[in-house]
């Protein structure tokens, strides 16, 4: 482990990472990569110039590429402070924890030769993931620049002996170890840069061989934050310690098919591979399990997943950094009307919009006006069935709620908002509140079958039944109304005893 003065903190490096995030999901009405990267550029830039933020407005974006397929992004940005520092950040695939794991394509390892060395072992995904991020270009006029072009201009202009950190969260920190071996091994001439590496929540890369050869490497600087309840930089030495998670007192325990199937199976996947993590590790984050999110603390694997994605999310990470967080792309809190056809005008409410937000019905655009940061006029386009409404803008698109669904021709979605009590035994009587009920609703508590009565369009009843035999003692209960089933969230979710 490596630590140099000069270097950002830990709370600016990550904050870089957490901006390759930005604009990383395509509209859903469909955008090509010529489109969604000056979208990307936007919101970078935007949060560049925050001065609230860790980076504290010095930073300047001076390159970034997108992969065709959207799998990968980088960027370089320059401190303009005075420290004669770059930052070379890299973004893996966004997705949930348990997908980056599986995205690695880790049962195959291929070599990996740099500055006409002896090969080393890293996963196939891993060169996958390089092989992009290091080809691609900036679309600039002509050929358009890579990124050892892009850097080698960028130091051309610079003063002697500039600093070269390549930092990465999650997938693109592990990316970024296998890129700042690559990038130290070219011949960089009279620029002589001085080459570091600083990564988060990253998964290891490659086996013995690899790790030996990043270790041998005098990097100006080489700090590796993990935060100590995160299941994908365990990867793939120490997944077994995640089955003990998490208290009791504070949960979630894993349930029986988290510890006896879901970890088993990704731990397979590495099949005769034995993976090394590079030799960085900075002291562990959240050492006593003191930061959680209680809203998912149930021995469910609904809510261990989720508190899987929660402890390795780029929010999280800053906190525990004591960062400022990032400014929150759109939300979506709800849509009124949420049942009508083509032409209906609808109000949508949620927060972080902006002048330049557009709203999709599903994969179809539509006509909208931004009202305020919380309110948007939209009117519906032609479609059928249910879709999700969204909102898009430079800093990204809204996730998918179940609040925020149009159902054209009718009948209302159905969605479950609270249950009193959220445990019990069989026979216990639960008050299930929510929308969309509608007469001879059908409850089920799990897989099982429910009594129940309707007492009002935002109200049920229903008997608890048998638990019956399930991994968890912990369901979802579920209401089904005119082929409506109400999807599976942490409020409903009712316990059984031991």
């Amino acid at each position: 482990m490596t630590v140099d003065s000069t270097a950002p903190t830990a709370a600016v490096a990550m904050t870089l990472a957490a901006l390759a995030a930005t604009g990383a999901t395509p509209r859903p009405s469909g955008e090509s990569v010529t489109a969604q990267k000056p979208r990307i550029a936007a919101g970078i830039k935007q949060q560049l110039s925050d001065p609230a933020l860790a980076t504290k407005g010095t930073w300047q974006l001076v390159w970034l590429a997108l992969s065709p397929d959207n799998a990968n992004m980088a960027y370089i940005a320059k401190d303009t402070s005075g420290s004669n520092a770059f930052a070379v950040v890299v973004r893996g695939t966004v997705a949930n924890a348990i997908d980056t794991l599986e995205d690695l394509d880790v049962g195959t390892v291929v070599p990996f030769t740099v500055g006409g060395s002896s090969p080393v072992s890293i996963s196939k995904g891993s060169m996958t993931a390089f092989t992009q991020v290091a080809g691609m270009t900036d679309g600039s006029p002509g050929a358009g620049s890579n990124l050892v072009r892009a850097l080698t201009l960028l130091l051309t202009d610079a003063p002697p002996r500039a600093t070269v950190n390549v930092i990465g969260h999650s997938l693109g920190g592990c990316i970024a170890t296998v890129l700042a071996l690559y990038l130290q091994a070219q011949n960089w001439g009279s620029l002589a840069p001085q080459f570091g590496v600083i990564t988060f929540a990253a998964p290891t890369a490659g086996l013995k061989d690899f790790a030996d050869r990043f270790n041998s490497v005098q990097w100006n600087v080489n700090q590796g934050y993990v935060n100590n309840y995160d299941i994908v930089p365990r990867a793939w030495a120490d997944l077994d310690a995640a089955k003990k998670w998490y208290p009791a007192t504070h949960g979630p325990v894993a349930p029986a098919d988290v510890k006896d199937v879901l970890i088993p199976a990704i731990e397979a996947l590495t099949g005769p591979n034995v993976y090394v993590q590079p030799n960085n590790a900075m002291p562990p984050l959240n050492p006593n399990y003191d930061t959680f999110d209680p809203a998912v603390v149930k021995s469910s694997t609904e809510d261990f997943l989720a508190q899987v994605a929660y402890q390795h999310a780029n929010s999280t990470y800053l906190g525990l950094l004591q960062a400022p967080q990032l400014p929150t792309g759109p939300v979506v809190q709800a849509v009124s009307p949420n049942v009508g056809t083509a032409g209906t005008q609808i109000t949508i409410t949620g927060r972080g919009f902006g002048s330049d937000s557009v709203v999709d019905f599903g994969p179809v655009p539509c006509v909208s006006k931004v009202v305020s940061d919380t309110q948007i006029i939209a009117t519906a386009p032609e479609g059928v069935g249910v879709v999700d409404v969204s909102v898009t803008g430079s800093l990204g698109t809204s996730p998918a709620v179940p609040t925020g669904q149009f159902a054209y021709g009718g009948p209302q979605p159905v969605l479950v908002t609270g249950i009193t009590p959220d445990n019990g035994k069989s026979g216990t009587t639960v008050t299930i509140t929510g929308v969309g009920f509608a007469a001879k609703p059908t409850v089920y508590f799990g897989k099982n079958l429910a009594t129940s009565t309707l007492v009002s369009p935002t109200q049920i009843t229903a008997t608890a039944p048998s638990s019956g035999t399930p991994f968890s003692k912990t369901v979802d209960i579920r209401v089904l109304v005119n082929g409506y089933l109400s999807p599976a969230v942490p409020v409903d979710e009712f316990t059984y005893p031991s």
